[in-house]
């Protein structure tokens, strides 16, 4: 198994009378992680994949006295996939109230149902992570950077969900797979989603417009149905793991834009998959877009193993002046561009004006590793 980050954080926060609740895409690897951390643990351990029906049937309005029973003389009971179980929050909270020595660990791929079912009865009962796909980090790792930016052009296409980083060979295909059999699973089994072919049409367009802003009227017009069914349907793309959204940042300018926003995917492979592109990067016109995708993502994978908080935002002015990402930690803001090629980078001077004691910084491809593995940027690093 490729060591996971988040290996370390969940075994540390795995004790008694709190549930850890691991969320995620389907096919990030997060049965893999947590049966690691199960067998790593030396207990006696239950795992229930709640894709089963029986496994459904047998959590489905069990009372404590039947949760007893099924656990028996285990330490640590695993439940894979539970938003597939009604009201499995109750089910969660009668198993840490009843059974205090209880391990516990709950997975599931869909954010939505789970968090509609777990919000209210494991309030202060819970620790929550999100599972992504492989960070370029945690695969340099097992190997080495050199080797992983020797690999760059691959990750652009292909992107770093585990099957496809360790089989580049047949990436096309899984991929294919991937996106076909399992992207819109959790997304077809709520109720809200009368058309799945909308859905479908809707991922289509946000790839096609990857890296620029999005008009919710142009993608109702171009997807065929209202504003707000797009707004309704790009939030569950988003609690399933397929986008996530970046917001316009604006402090002190009227010129600036409030109301815009980016949708980004979190795996640049599923994108190219859509769109069934999967041409080299040097023959690419979406190249730029690509970059930025990558390293966006790469960014929040790293972020969301850091504890401090930090808000994330593109800028643009009405006179079109931008700046491709800014962070906003502590009261202080770090803005970056992204460019392929070092030389075409300028930083808009207009937001240096406006927030003269924030610090910008240019990424390309010589020194986007510290981009993607350190939080704080090097002060020698221009």
């Amino acid at each position: 198994m490729i060591p996971r980050k988040l290996y370390q954080q969940i075994l540390q926060r795995l004790g008694k009378g709190k549930a850890v609740i691991l969320t995620g895409a389907r096919q990030v690897g997060k049965t893999t992680l947590v049966t690691a951390i199960a067998n790593q643990s030396g207990e006696k351990y239950l795992l229930w994949n709640c894709d089963e029906p029986d496994i459904r049937a047998m959590l489905t309005n069990a009372s404590s006295t039947r949760l007893k029973q099924l656990v028996g003389k285990a330490t640590l009971v695993v439940i894979d996939e539970a938003q597939r179980v009604p009201d499995i929050g109750l089910v969660l909270k009668l198993m840490i109230d009843t059974l205090p020595q209880l391990r516990l660990i709950v997975t599931g791929s869909s954010a939505f149902a789970l968090s509609q079912s777990t919000n209210e009865p494991l309030t202060g009962r819970k620790f929550e992570f999100v599972a992504y796909p492989f960070a370029s980090v945690e695969l340099a790792a097992q190997t080495s950077v050199m080797e992983e930016e020797r690999l760059l052009d691959q990750r652009l296409i292909y992107g770093l969900y585990p099957d496809i980083a360790q089989h580049l060979d047949d990436a096309p295909m899984l991929l294919r797979t991937l996106t076909t059999s399992y992207l819109y699973k959790d997304i077809f089994t709520m109720n809200d989603v009368r058309k799945p072919e909308v859905i479908e049409r809707l991922v289509t367009a946000l790839a096609l417009q990857l890296g620029s802003e999005v008009s919710y009227n142009e993608l109702a017009r171009t997807v065929g149905v209202d504003k707000e069914t797009i707004i309704r349907y790009i939030d569950l793309l988003e609690r399933a793991f397929v986008v996530y959204r970046l917001s316009a940042f604006s402090r002190n300018m009227r010129k600036e834009l409030t109301q815009s926003r980016k949708i980004y995917f979190y795996d640049n492979g599923v994108r190219n998959a859509l769109i069934a592109n999967f041409q080299p990067i040097e023959l690419r016109t979406d190249k730029g877009a690509l970059w930025e995708n990558y390293l966006m993502t790469e960014r929040r994978k790293l972020l969301s193993w850091i504890p401090a908080p930090v808000q994330q935002y593109f800028w643009r002015t009405h006179d079109r002046q931008e700046l491709d990402y800014i962070e906003e930690s502590g009261g202080e803001l770090c803005g970056y561009e992204f460019k392929w090629n070092a030389a075409r980078l300028r930083i808009p001077k207009g937001f240096m004006a406006a927030y003269p004691n924030s610090a910008v910084h240019g990424v390309h491809r010589q020194n986007y590793w510290r981009f993607i593995s350190q939080q704080q940027w090097e002060s020698d690093e221009q």
